[in-house]
């Protein structure tokens, strides 16, 4: 019988499912809306949207495993080769993805502050190409989970392992590299920029500077990357080095890891007004959070 905390555990990782799921999708149908259509003034949309989607799909990896061992006595990694290379693949690839995302808007967003003109990164082709680049780059880089894990033992059992090497910890130690090391590095140093180019705006009395259109989704994003690294950095470090420890503790770790990824509406709701304000449309609250707006007004260009 399971322990009450592994229960804990596992109910827990299906709230993150059922949440997580219903709010990354409102958040990618916001951002579909016609007010944030306009991807050659927004580029930074494309990086946004394609998070929510990642995000969804990373809450169906080990999470969903999480849940259906404990609750359910039902092993997804044992079910099928299909069901078993998928969630080793999509465990890895997701949040590598979401992290590469991360650090490309975060220099983006140094870019878009530190610059008075528009770069390549600010081009919304470019940025479609950056994130594809990101994607196939990932994607190969996991492959091998399609190739060599997951096999069929002689007893016709199925080994979420690999035939040809020894995957684990191997490559929690290539992740943690990949999806923590490596992207806190960067994300410090282009978001340490950011911030000091959003205090020197704060000093601004004009807003006839060019940049001080990029403050309000600047603040969301630090904010965001800065909350990424905090909760996706120890289960990594767990996985990586502390893999024999207690299981329900570990899942623990992970648990806190996947809450981040249901974290981006409510961000967005709290930091950036023009979103809360098409949210607050939608539901039709249309006069809720209506302020005073300044006789100059900032174009809607904001990101």
């Amino acid at each position: 019988m399971a322990s009450i905390e592994s229960l804990i555990v596992a109910n827990y990782s299906f709230t993150l499912i059922i949440v997580g799921t219903v709010l990354n999708a409102t958040t990618l149908l916001i951002l579909s809306r016609p007010r944030f259509r306009n991807t050659r003034a927004r580029p930074m949309l494309h990086y946004m949207r394609t998070m929510a989607i990642l995000d969804t799909f990373m809450l169906y990896g080990w999470n969903l495993d999480h849940y259906l061992t404990t609750i359910q006595s039902f092993y997804i990694l044992r079910y099928s080769l299909v069901s078993c290379k998928f969630v080793s693949f999509i465990s890895y690839f997701a949040p590598q993805s979401s992290a590469w995302l991360r650090v490309f808007v975060s220099l983006d967003r140094y870019l878009s502050l530190s610059r008075l003109h528009r770069t390549w990164f600010s081009n919304s082709k470019h940025t479609l190409m950056i994130i594809a680049c990101i994607l196939v780059i990932l994607f190969a880089l996991n492959l091998h989970f399609f190739l060599f894990v997951c096999y069929y033992r002689q007893n016709g059992t199925i080994s979420a392992l690999s035939w040809l090497y020894d995957v684990y910890p191997l490559w929690d130690y290539v992740n943690l590299g990949v999806c923590n090391i490596v992207p806190f590095i960067l994300m410090v140093i282009f978001n340490s920029g950011v911030i000091y180019h959003l205090i020197i705006l704060r000093r601004t009395t004009t807003l006839q500077n060019p940049r001080i259109q990029h403050r309000a989704i600047s603040i969301t994003l630090v904010i965001t990357t800065f909350i990424f690294l905090a909760m996706t950095m120890p289960s990594a470090i767990a996985f990586a080095f502390f893999s024999d420890a207690n299981d329900t503790l570990l899942k623990f770790f992970d648990s806190f890891l996947y809450s981040y990824y249901v974290l981006s509406f409510p961000l967005y709701m709290l930091t950036f007004p023009e979103f809360r304000e098409e949210c607050i449309s939608i539901v039709g609250l249309k006069g809720w959070d209506r302020r005073i707006q300044p006789q100059t007004q900032v174009p809607l260009q904001t990101i």
